[in-house]
C-alpha cells in the first residue's frame, strides 16, 4: 500500500467517518501518462457515510474534495469518487 494510499484513506475516515471506504491505486493502468519520477497518482475512492445522506451527488463529491485537501494534485493526479448512499 503506497503512501497516498494510506494518506487517503485516513483523511476520509477522520472527516466523514465513512461506513464503507475501498480506495483503490488506479496508477500502474496510467503508466506512461505522468513523468516516470512522478509523486501523483491515481486513485478511485468508493465511499459511503451519513453526511451524504442529504447532499446531492456535487455537494457529496465536494466533502470529499476538502478531505483530501493538497493531497489534490500534488499526489493524486487522477480521482475518481463513487458515492453510495
Amino acid at each position: 500500500m503506497t503512501q497516498t494510499l494510506k494518506d487517503i484513506k485516513s483523511r476520509l475516515i477522520s472527516a466523514l467517518q465513512p461506513s464503507s471506504l475501498e480506495v483503490l491505486d488506479d496508477s500502474a493502468a496510467h503508466l506512461g501518462h505522468l513523468a516516470a519520477d512522478s509523486e501523483q497518482g491515481h486513485f478511485t475512492v468508493i465511499i459511503s457515510s451519513t453526511h451524504f445522506v442529504t447532499l446531492s451527488l456535487v455537494e457529496c463529491h465536494k466533502l470529499v474534495y476538502q478531505a483530501l485537501g493538497d493531497l489534490l494534485p500534488q499526489k493524486i493526479h487522477a480521482l475518481k469518487i463513487k458515492i453510495i448512499k
